[in-house]
């Protein structure tokens, strides 16, 4: 049997069923503030991990700030 690909992820999926219904203009900008923490808290936690596995010290991001550290991508 060949798995169909779910053109919507297990979140958007969520986020539909439960917002089946109109929101005012108030709620939708609640909404997305509370999206925005979420994400927000998400993204700290992960840069406390990595600075935590990486031990690093505020000369290394000091360092880091002052260093391109993008890879060219053409």
């Amino acid at each position: 049997m060949v798995a169909i690909k779910q053109p919507l992820t297990n979140v958007q999926l969520e986020i539909l069923k439960t917002f089946s219904h109109q929101l005012t203009d108030n709620e939708i900008v609640e909404f997305r503030k509370t999206l925005a923490l979420f994400f927000a808290k998400r993204a700290t936690k992960q840069a406390n991990q990595a600075w935590e596995d990486n031990k690093w010290t505020d000369g290394d991001v000091d360092r880091m700030l002052n260093t391109k550290m993008r890879k060219n991508t053409n």
